[in-house]
């Protein structure tokens, strides 16, 4: 007898074992999966499961039937029309309400574990979308279900981060670059708040969608702000850089020891200047690089980042000035405008090469001014885990004082829910 039972629970756990590794194989995120858009790229940027929950039909239907759930809605939707009828003076009476409690987090998160089932629309969807898309790579030990809550809890306090600095001034984690534009003291803003919340109601009140009131405040807010910047240029495949993406599947990447050469942007301190003279010389070390057949593209990187706000892209005029005054051809040239720091600018590099079927183990070259290549083969690993939470690349070898490889990491992937700007 005792033996039967040590065979069963050996066998138990050798099925325990071969299941695990199964589901570990599958948890990996996939280059041919397209990322759903939905309404807004901002908000499929920022919220990408929310995004899934409001797409997916099925899906849609069974979170707007759950009673708990559309009761955070609805409760949400009383409080904000309370608040236009309450607030006087004290802004924060709007805000508090427009954000996520910790404890509608939890029943959040408790909801959709009961909801979650094995083999029905919620199951598919963490399966066949979430755990593809890569968006929360940072969780993929976890189990299906487990990784639904970590996305909502991840999804929510991103919502809660962007209400607070873009609704309530509190600061950015770069404030120089990305804080709020609206003046939260001054005489007129209560009145603004006034109007937004109104066509925040109006935006969800046909809705039972649980998140729907809060992430619309996020969104209303970055729009206030004119903060656009994290759906600059795209759809970019199909357009900017469209003829690069065409290219990649013709390329024969024996011939090329680098997949790319990334180009970090240095934005100009003067609002009229297009191109800083440091972004120039940049351009002109990886150009140089290029003519060398080292690798078959360049990438240019870098957002609407210096000065304040300004209207020139790094990535673009860069690419501007790779193309007609360095001559390289337009299809050689891949634009990210998206990145604010160093530390993005490799993370988007990464999930560029990884979304665009560029080959993800082939290394790549970044080509930059010194002190920022020496700081990218040296201490830019541990930045990118303080500031983004994981790191994006892997160091190789440096070439020269301006030039050091890199290796993409799919954590790059993970959507970063504290920089809505590019998250």
């Amino acid at each position: 007898m005792a033996r039967k039972m040590m065979n069963r629970f050996f066998l138990s756990f050798i099925v325990l074992v071969l299941s695990s590794a199964v589901f570990s194989q599958q948890q990996r995120p996939s280059a041919s999966y397209q990322l759903v858009t939905g309404n807004s790229i901002i908000q499929s940027k920022n919220y990408y499961l929310l995004t899934l929950l409001q797409e997916i039909p099925a899906v849609k239907s069974l979170v707007s039937a759950d009673g708990a759930l559309a009761g955070i809605s609805k409760t949400k939707l009383d409080l904000l029309a309370s608040a236009m009828k309450n607030c006087k003076t004290e802004f924060f009476c709007y805000t508090d309400v427009m954000k996520f409690s910790a404890d509608e987090i939890k029943l959040v998160g408790d909801r959709l574990a009961a909801l979650y089932k094995p083999g029905n629309a919620i199951d598919k969807m963490t399966r066949e979308q979430l755990i593809p898309s890569g968006a929360y790579e940072r969780y993929n030990d976890s189990s299906p279900q487990q990784l639904l809550a970590k996305a909502w809890e991840q999804d929510a306090n991103g919502i809660n981060f962007a209400i607070g600095v873009y609704a309530e001034g509190r600061p950015a984690n770069y404030p120089l670059i990305d804080s709020s534009s609206l003046n939260v003291k001054g005489r007129g803003y209560n009145q603004m708040l006034f109007t937004a919340t109104q066509t925040i109601i109006d935006d969800c009140k046909k809705s039972t969608l649980f998140f729907l009131p809060s992430m619309m405040s996020a969104l209303r807010f970055l729009e206030l702000n004119e903060r656009y910047d994290a759906a600059d240029y795209e759809p970019m495949a199909s357009t900017v850089n469209k003829a690069a993406f065409d290219r990649v599947k013709k390329i024969d990447w024996s011939k090329y020891k680098y997949s790319v050469i990334v180009i970090p942007g240095a934005g100009p301190n003067d609002p009229k200047v297009p191109l800083s003279g440091e972004g120039l010389l940049r351009c002109r070390i990886a150009a140089q690089r290029y003519f060398e057949g080292l690798a078959p593209f360049i990438m240019t990187s870098g957002g609407r980042v210096h000065p304040y706000k300004t209207v020139y892209s790094e990535a673009y005029e860069m690419k501007k000035y790779l193309v007609e005054q360095m001559k390289i051809p337009e299809n050689a040239v891949i634009m990210d405008p998206h990145a604010r720091h160093t530390t993005t600018n490799l993370r988007n590099a990464a999930r560029l090469i990884f979304r665009y079927g560029m080959p993800f183990d082939k290394v790549a070259l970044t080509s930059t001014s010194r002190g920022q290549s020496l700081g990218i083969g040296t201490t830019l690993a541990d930045r990118c885990q303080k500031e983004l939470n994981i790191v994006p690349f892997r160091v190789g070898n440096r070439l020269s004082d301006t030039e050091v490889e890199f290796y993409p990491l799919v954590a790059a992937l993970s959507i970063n829910p504290l920089e809505p700007l590019d998250p």
